[in-house]
């Protein structure tokens, strides 16, 4: 593994296929201009929409969004990963809430399905029921391993609250955990920095956690706030609250400091 630059990027996805991916597309031609090689996008960064429009459009997104990384990623010589969007699951009516981690090659490294779903009335008043959608998957979460970039553990937004599926990550040797998000503005407000710092300080990990920012369609709002945290807990980039990129060093030297100095993941019991 060698140090490089990573970069969480930060969007404001509309009900809008083509509009999303040129946004996305200006985004990551800044994050490279600025020297990253690991690129990561949110959650719904190619729709995000009423859930009616996602399931019609549902063959179409995932179609455009798995050659749209594809492309990206030869384009600019990068490793990138797509944090979310729907793929139709045969007779079901339904889809995978999917991310995709593509090599510049254009080749498909990992592919995880989001197994926690966002089923939860949210006190703002707003109800959220992903699950009315969205097809949970079955399939613990991978760990693509690279000698370049460190071992890159997957999970997508909801997930993050439940830190089994990062202990998993780490068990298989993750160096970096990618925690691409849409979280709700309100939940944002008080838990996403304190679970993302969790997960990193638990897990000697590195975080990248590309989000979603703004007003996306009726009254769905997110939080932003994009951001890279080092293994120490120490926030190292955020993106705040409009579009945008955070972009840090990603240090093989940090990780080993932190493991050494705290080496809490050798003295586990259970």
């Amino acid at each position: 593994m060698k140090s490089y630059l990573a970069a969480a990027i930060q969007m404001t996805t509309v009900p809008d296929l083509q509009k999303n991916l040129a946004q996305a597309e200006e985004l990551i031609d800044l994050a490279v201009r600025q020297g990253a090689e690991l690129v990561g996008l949110p959650e719904n960064f190619s729709f995000m929409g009423e859930e009616k429009d996602k399931l019609s459009l549902g063959d179409a997104i995932a179609f455009e969004s798995e050659k749209f990384l594809k492309t990206m990623a030869q384009r600019y010589q990068i490793t990138i990963l797509g944090g979310g969007f729907p793929v139709p699951v045969d007779s079901t009516g339904k889809v995978y809430n999917t991310a995709l981690l593509i090599d510049p090659n254009g080749q498909e490294l990992a592919r995880y399905h989001k197994a926690h779903l966002f089923d939860v009335n949210v006190p703002d008043g707003n109800t959220y029921r992903e699950s009315s959608t969205v097809m949970a998957g079955t399939q613990l979460p991978p760990v693509y391993f690279s000698e370049k970039l460190g071992n890159i553990g997957l999970s997508v937004c909801y997930d993050v609250r439940f830190p089994e599926l990062y202990r998993h990550l780490s068990d298989k040797g993750a160096d970096i955990l990618f925690v691409p998000a849409a979280f709700t503005a309100l939940t944002g407000k008080d838990h996403w920095q304190v679970l993302l710092q969790a997960r990193a300080i638990e897990n000697t990990c590195y975080v990248i956690a590309p989000a979603q920012t703004g007003t996306h369609y009726a009254r769905r709002q997110t939080y932003g706030h994009a951001v890279i945290i080092d293994p120490w807990g120490t926030i190292l980039a955020d993106a705040g609250e409009q579009p945008g990129i955070a972009i840090a060093e990603i240090k093989p030297t940090r990780l080993e400091q932190v493991r050494r100095q705290m080496p809490s993941l050798q003295h586990r019991v259970f």
